[in-house]
């Protein structure tokens, strides 16, 4: 990957809108070897995907928290079956396995308390393994960048 790539990735990562012809005259180059870039970008994972990210509060999950997870046993099964699990729950929008005092780390969009406490009882808890769970709300978002420095 060379500079053009990384600012094209750049580009992109700020407004995937733009269009191929709009990349190239900002990389300095014509449309069809960025055209042949970008596909190359997408083909080798550089970008995973498109998306539109949206604001949680307009569209009714005005609650962010994060759930510490930890479990009783640290079996290759055991972390299977609750991986497999966590990817079923859609109020689950990252999951992260981490070192320290806690074994995952869950982010998790709600409409509201009840929804969480729904969500706490009849899903998450429900998870065979599970020991502990610690959950830490929102207060206020200060940063929530999604672009990678390049």
């Amino acid at each position: 990957m060379d500079a053009t790539d990384k600012k094209i990735l750049m580009l992109l990562q700020q407004n995937a809108k733009l269009n191929t012809k709009e990349i190239a005259e900002k990389v300095g180059l014509s449309v069809s070897p960025t055209f042949e870039r970008i596909k190359k970008l997408e083909q080798k994972q550089y970008i995973k995907k498109y998306v539109a990210l949206l604001d949680g509060t307009k569209i009714g999950k005005s609650i962010s928290v994060y759930c510490q997870v930890t479990l009783a046993v640290h079996s290759r099964e055991l972390i299977d079956d609750f991986k497999k699990h966590i990817n079923e729950l859609p109020e689950i929008m990252g999951c992260f396995h981490v070192s320290g005092n806690y074994d995952f780390l869950l982010k998790i969009a709600v409409n509201d308390m009840n929804e969480y406490q729904k969500f706490i009882i009849d899903k998450l808890s429900v998870i065979k393994g599970i020991s502990n769970v610690q959950s830490s709300f929102v207060m206020e978002e200060i940063k929530n960048d999604i672009a990678y420095t390049l």
